[in-house]
C-alpha cells in the first residue's frame, strides 16, 4: 500500500466471505494430507472437505450467480458478482484438484498398505471382475432404467448430487434406431460402496471396496445388448438448494415449505462434475442441457461422488486407524437436577463434558409433578432424539409444552416438518418462529412450583440440542436458576410465540434488537479505554465474521491501541496486521478433531471483564436477520474457566492452529523446536484405552 494508511472504506480491507469459505476447506483438506493423523480420520477430513464444497455450491454459488445476472454492483470487498463467480470457480477447481491428488496419491496407497484396498477397474483381479459382474446382473441391473437420448426420449431430469453415467453408443437397436447417447441413473437405494468378498482377493488379509460408479461404467455394455459401448462416463450435477418461500406472502409456512421441498432436488444447476475422459462434444451437450458455462465444469480423475468413501470408515473395524475414544465427564448431582441448579450454575464444555445433564433436565422435568411448563427451541436435533421423547411424554402427561421449531433450518427442513407434526400430535404447542427471522437461539426453560412460588430453570447453549453433535462439536452450555436470566428467557419465548414490542432484557442480548448494538458498544468501549490509557483487550471466538460495522469497529479499536485476538474457524472478512489499520489484531483458525462451534467474547473493560457465550457469529444474518442470544457467564470461577478453555487455550494452540496474514493467506502454526505440543481441543479429554 506504498506506506500510506488506507481509508477504512478501502475495499482491500474487507475480504470476501465466499472465497473465505473455500479457503476453510483447503485447511480441512490439509488435515487429510497430514501423515501424523490416524489414517481413517484423514479419509474423513477429505470427505468433509468434499461435502462442505457441495453445500457451498448448493447455497452460496446460486446467490452469487443470480447477483451477476442482475448486474448488481460490487460488494464491500470491491468484487463484482460476475468476477466473483469466476474467482469462485478458479479457487474451487484448485480445491477439487487437491482433493483428488490427496485421495489418489496419498490416501489410497496408505490405505492399501493397511489392507484397506479401493482398486480401480484396471486393478480388479479376474475373480473380482467375475463376482462384480454377477453382482451387477443380479443386484444392480434389475433396478436400473437406462434412457436413450432421442426425440422421443429427451434429456431426463437429473437429481441433485445423484450418480449418473452417460453412455456413448454405436450400432442399431431392435427398432433400427441409431445409437448415440444414453443416460443411466443410479437409484439412491443402491449402496455407493460395495464390499468385495474375501475369496475374490489376491491378498490373504485385508478388505477390498469398489465404488458403484466404477461398476456401472465397467458393465454398461450389459445394459445395451446388441449395441457397442464406446465409452461410459460418470457425472454428477450440483444444484441450487435454497428454498424460495416468501414467508410474508403465504398463509401456512409448513405447507409452503412442503411444496418447495418436493422440487428442491431439481432446482437450477450450479456445477457439473464429469469423468476426465469424457469426449468434449458430450461434455458440451451436458453443459448446454444444464444451462452451465465452461467455468462450472469440473473434470474428475476418480469417482465423482468421492465423499461416499467416508462409508469405508464405518465398514472396517480398525480402531488403530482412528482417533482414540474418550469418555465425556458427568457432574455430580445429576439424579436431582433441580436441587443441583439451586446450589449454583452448571457449566458444560462439550464434548469433554457430556450432554447427559441436558437430557436429564428435560427427562426429570417431564416426569416431575411440580413442573408446570417446558419451553424449548429446536433448530437441529438427532433423528431419534431423547429430548423429543421427553417433550412428547411431558405433553401427554398434561404439562404445558411449547416448542419453537425452526422449519427453515437448512437441509433439515423436512426433518423439522416431521418433528413439528409429531409434537403437535402429542399436544405440544408448536411455534414456527418469526416471519423473516430464523429462530437460531438455543434455549430451554422449565417452570416449576416450589414452596408456593414459581422458579425458572434455564439451559442456554452455543450449540444445538443434538446429542450426536455434542460429541463432535465444541460448544458451551449454561444451566442456571438465575432469576434475571430466567425472566429474560421467559420474555423471549413470549415474544416468539405471541406478539410483543422489543424487550428490555436484564442480562441477555438478543438479535435483531440489542445484540448488534451491544457488540458494537462493547468494542467501542474498549477503544475508549485504550485512548484513555486504561486496560483494554478483546478476545473473541466464532465461526465466521463479515458484518461491516463490526469489522470497522474492530479496525478503529486496533487503531486506538486495543489488543485484539480473534479465533475464527471459517471465513473472516477482516484483514489483520495491516500497518496503521489492524496492527493490533491477530486472527487464527483452529481445524482439528472436533468442529469448532462455540462463540465466546471477552472484553477486558478496564479490569472489570465481561464474558459472553452466544449462538451468533459476527455475520450480518446472525446479528441483523435472525433471533439469536448472547448470555453472560456470571459466576467468576466459571467465567475464568470459559476464558481459559474457550479462548486462552486456543491462543496457545500450536498443533491445530492456522494464522491469517495481512495478505489473506493462512499458514499452519509451526511450534518452535523447544515448544511443548499443545492442542486446545484435546487438552482436557479423558481418553479411554483402545
Amino acid at each position: 500500500m506504498n506506506g500510506t494508511v488506507p481509508s477504512l472504506d478501502d475495499p482491500s480491507l474487507y475480504a470476501n466471505r465466499e472465497l473465505g469459505q473455500i479457503d476453510f476447506n483447503l485447511r480441512v483438506l490439509a488435515q487429510a494430507c497430514d501423515p501424523s493423523l490416524p489414517l481413517l480420520e484423514r479419509l474423513r477430513f477429505l470427505c468433509i472437505s468434499c461435502t462442505n464444497l457441495d453445500e457451498f455450491f448448493e447455497i452460496r454459488v446460486g446467490a452469487v450467480r443470480h447477483s451477476a445476472e442482475l448486474g448488481l454492483p460490487a460488494g464491500r470487498d470491491g468484487i463484482a458478482p460476475a468476477r466473483l463467480l469466476e474467482r469462485i470457480h478458479e479457487r474451487a477447481a484448485r480445491l477439487v484438484d487437491g482433493q483428488y491428488r490427496c485421495f489418489q496419491d496419498s490416501l489410497k496407497p496408505a490405505l492399501a498398505a493397511q489392507g484397506i484396498r479401493l482398486p480401480d477397474r484396471h486393478e480388479w483381479t479376474p475373480r473380482q471382475a467375475r463376482w462384480l459382474r454377477a453382482h451387477f446382473q443380479s443386484e444392480i441391473m434389475p433396478v436400473l432404467s437406462p434412457l436413450a437420448l432421442d426425440p422421443a426420449h429427451p434429456f431426463p431430469k437429473i437429481l441433485n448430487k445423484s450418480l449418473n453415467v452417460v453412455v456413448v453408443l454405436e450400432g442399431r437397436d431392435a427398432f433400427g434406431r441409431e445409437g448415440h447417447l444414453a443416460v443411466v441413473r443410479a437409484p439412491r437405494s443402491l449402496p455407493r460402496i460395495i464390499r468385495l468378498p474375501a475369496h475374490t482377493a489376491n491378498a490373504e488379509d485385508g478388505e477390498d471396496f469398489v465404488f458403484l460408479s466404477s461398476v456401472l461404467s465397467a458393465f454398461a455394455q450389459d445394459l445395451f445388448p446388441g449395441m457397442h459401448v464406446l465409452g461410459a462416463h460418470q457425472f454428477r450435477v450440483t444444484r441450487n438448494a435454497e428454498l424460495n418461500v416468501l414467508e410474508d406472502a403465504v398463509d401456512n409456512l409448513a405447507l409452503a415449505l412442503q411444496d418447495e421441498l418436493a422440487g428442491r432436488g431439481y432446482l437450477r444447476a450450479e456445477r457439473l462434475e464429469i469423468d476426465a475422459g469424457c469426449p468434449q462434444e458430450v461434455v458440451d451437450l451436458l453443459l448446454e442441457n444444464f444451462g452451465l458455462s465452461a467455468h462450472a465444469l469440473y473434470r474428475i480423475h476418480g469417482p465423482v461422488n468421492l465423499s461416499r468413501v467416508a462409508q469405508v470408515c464405518g465398514m472396517v473395524d480398525r480402531p488403530d486407524l482412528k482417533f482414540p475414544p474418550f469418555q465425556p465427564r458427568l457432574p455430580q448431582g445429576m439424579d436431582a437436577m433441580f436441587e443441583r441448579l439451586r446450589e449454583g450454575d452448571l457449566l458444560l464444555h462439550h464434548p469433554g463434558d457430556g450432554f447427559a445433564p441436558v437430557l436429564e433436565l428435560v427427562r426429570q422435568a417431564a416426569d416431575d409433578p411440580d413442573v408446570l411448563a417446558i419451553k424449548q427451541t429446536l433448530y437441529r436435533t438427532a433423528r431419534e432424539s431423547p429430548i423429543v421423547e421427553h417433550l412428547v411424554r411431558a405433553a401427554r402427561g398434561g404439562k404445558d409444552v411449547t416448542v419453537v421449531v425452526e422449519l427453515r433450518a437448512r437441509f433439515d427442513e423436512e426433518a423439522n416438518l416431521r418433528l413439528a407434526d409429531r409434537l403437535q400430535d402429542a399436544g405440544v404447542q408448536v411455534v414456527y418462529g418469526v416471519v423473516g427471522h430464523k429462530a437460531h437461539a438455543k434455549m430451554l426453560l422449565v417452570v416449576r412450583r416450589e414452596d408456593g412460588a414459581l422458579r425458572r430453570y434455564v439451559h442456554l447453549s452455543t450449540g444445538n440440542y443434538h446429542s450426536d453433535t455434542a460429541r463432535a462439536y465444541t460448544d458451551f452450555g449454561l444451566m442456571t436458576a438465575n432469576p434475571e436470566i430466567g425472566n429474560d428467557v421467559h420474555l423471549i419465548f413470549q415474544q416468539l410465540s405471541g406478539l410483543a414490542a422489543p424487550l428490555r432484557l436484564a442480562r441477555l442480548l438478543e438479535s435483531p434488537f440489542t445484540l448488534h448494538h451491544g457488540v458494537l458498544e462493547k468494542i467501542r468501549r474498549e477503544a475508549e479505554h485504550a485512548r484513555q490509557g486504561r486496560k483494554a483487550r478483546i478476545l473473541a471466538k466464532m465461526n465466521a465474521i463479515n458484518e461491516p460495522a463490526v469489522v470497522r469497529a474492530l479496525y478503529e479499536a486496533s487503531q486506538a491501541g486495543v489488543a485484539i485476538d480473534l479465533i475464527v474457524r471459517g471465513a473472516c472478512a477482516l484483514r489483520p496486521g495491516i500497518a496503521g489499520i489492524s496492527d493490533n489484531i491477530r486472527v487464527r483458525s483452529i481445524v482439528g478433531r472436533f468442529l469448532e462451534h462455540h462463540r465466546v467474547w471477552w472484553f477486558e473493560n478496564d479490569g472489570a471483564p465481561e464474558l459472553f457465550c452466544s449462538s451468533a457469529d459476527w455475520l450480518e444474518r446472525n446479528l441483523l436477520r435472525r433471533v439469536e442470544i448472547a448470555f453472560p457467564i456470571l459466576d467468576p470461577a466459571q467465567a475464568r474457566r470459559v476464558l481459559q478453555e474457550g479462548l486462552l487455550d486456543y491462543l496457545a494452540d500450536n498443533q491445530d492452529a492456522w494464522l491469517l496474514g495481512a495478505d489473506g493467506d493462512y499458514r499452519k502454526c509451526v511450534p518452535g523446536a523447544d515448544a511443548t505440543p499443545f492442542s486446545a481441543q484435546l487438552a482436557r479429554l479423558e481418553f479411554l484405552p483402545r
